[in-house]
């Protein structure tokens, strides 16, 4: 009964779209419990006489509502409905959910906080030049700004020199190395 009582206060305490999404769709709990019982008599003639076998099985069967997080075919039609959430108004009932401690009891989608660390693991950050030996495209003045440094840093560098040689050949008489 305590565990009922618990249920019930932490139903108090969710944001009324959570609770308006619990009456609408009830999370399904499936407590399977399963026990088997036989026992022989063989020291009989009649060999259905004390022969019991019970199968115990406690499961709760998921509800005929499919999942509003996913499309669904019609079963008479054929047709295919909608979801009933959209991928934002999912992401908002998760996020919802996830800050009051429910989010075990939403049915499956995509944007669960199960779902999204999975992927994450398969596929990484997916974006382009993050990985090892990757480089991002970036603008062309982004590319050639390495190679415009090295080269400024080596002009920097041969200047005492050149202007040694633009003073020894008379101010710029002979002179074929203007700068571009």
């Amino acid at each position: 009964m305590a565990t009922q009582f618990e249920h019930i206060k932490l139903a108090q305490t969710l944001p009324p779209r959570l609770l308006k999404f619990f009456a609408r769709f009830p999370p399904v709990i499936r407590p399977t419990t399963t026990s088997i019982e036989t026992s022989i008599n063989t020291s009989s003639a009649d060999p259905n006489a004390d022969h019991t076998e019970s199968t115990h099985q406690t499961s709760l069967a998921p509800s005929d509502m499919p999942n509003p997080f996913k499309p669904h075919k019609h079963p008479e039609t054929g047709r295919w409905h909608d979801p009933v959430y959209s991928f934002r108004r999912q992401a908002d009932l998760v996020k919802l959910a996830k800050d009051n401690g429910v989010d075990d009891l939403l049915p499956f989608t995509f944007k669960g906080s199960q779902e999204r660390t999975k992927r994450r693991e398969e596929h990484g950050l997916r974006v382009k030049g993050t990985g090892i030996g990757q480089k991002v495209k970036g603008k062309i003045w982004e590319r050639t700004m390495k190679g415009r440094l090295q080269q400024r840093k080596q002009a920097m560098l041969d200047m005492p020199a050149m202007v040694q040689k633009w003073k020894q050949l008379g101010h710029g008489r002979g002179w074929k190395k203007f700068p571009k």
